[in-house]
């Protein structure tokens, strides 16, 4: 953990209120990961719904529940809408996530949310906005990830290299892309301007009706820390199988032996 975020769990830990001493101690977490959804006004009805349930149904799906509940501590998740500079919701509060419970608890709030927004795409504002919400938040981890999503650049608002750069160098670990469609050249503006940090990297959705798949690949390289291979989310289910069918058949053999 760096300088600025010890100093940041430190005031929250021992925070002061009316002159006394606050007993709050963040939870150590594995991973803390704000989730940034495109809801600009290129987003149709139906497009939203498909971004939105691939959300739910990726925190739904029992090998990323195991990979979570791997991490020591689990994880801290928060779900943040945006759209145009001054359109930014945190519409899923900080929320612990440990075991395949707490994870459908989380889906169930989220698939609770009304859209927030409907209006220009302003990505670099979202960054902005999220920055200061990884601060004092009731967690603490080795790594602050961001991970934006949306199906146009920037024509709104902040910078977005800019603000990446500045949430960079205050603290956030990777700011990873899921760009949505718009072929090699949105690809490439993700890339070049919201893509930064430790082990960043970005993964593109062909459509919306792709998102789902995308984002299981997602969720599994941010928990896992797998940074090299990426499971297609077909074989997902299948890695855990595999990997108990291994250890059932070394164990036989040991017997056998």
């Amino acid at each position: 953990m760096n300088m600025k975020r010890f100093i940041l769990s430190t005031v929250v830990a021992c925070g002061i209120m009316g002159g006394g001493m606050v007993n709050a101690a963040p939870i150590n977490v594995g991973l803390e990961l704000a989730l940034l959804v495109d809801a600009s006004g290129s987003v149709s009805a139906s497009e939203y719904s498909l971004q939105k349930s691939g959300y739910v149904n990726a925190f739904q799906n029992p090998t990323i529940q195991s990979l979570i509940g791997n991490q020591p501590g689990g994880i801290a998740v928060t779900y943040i809408e945006w759209s145009g500079s001054s359109q930014q919701s945190q519409l899923v509060d900080w929320t612990h996530i440990t075991n395949a419970t707490t994870a459908n608890s989380f889906a169930s709030t989220l698939s609770a949310t009304g859209r927030a927004y409907s209006g220009a795409t302003a990505p670099g504002s979202a960054i902005d906005f999220a920055l200061p919400l990884f601060s004092g938040n009731g967690f603490t981890s080795s790594k602050w990830i961001m991970d934006v999503s949306g199906d146009g650049t920037e024509n709104a608002g902040a910078n977005t290299a800019s603000a990446r750069d500045n949430a960079l160098a205050n603290g956030v670990t990777a700011i990873n892309g899921l760009p949505i469609g718009g072929g090699a050249f949105l690809k490439s503006w993700y890339q070049n301007n919201i893509v930064g940090g430790t082990s960043a990297f970005l993964i593109q959705a062909n459509s919306f009706s792709d998102f789902e798949t995308a984002v299981e690949q997602k969720l599994y390289k941010e928990i896992s820390g797998d940074t090299v291979a990426v499971p297609e989310p077909s074989s997902l289910g299948l890695l855990f199988f595999g990997l108990a069918a291994l250890t059932g058949m070394f164990a036989l053999r040991r017997r056998i032996g």
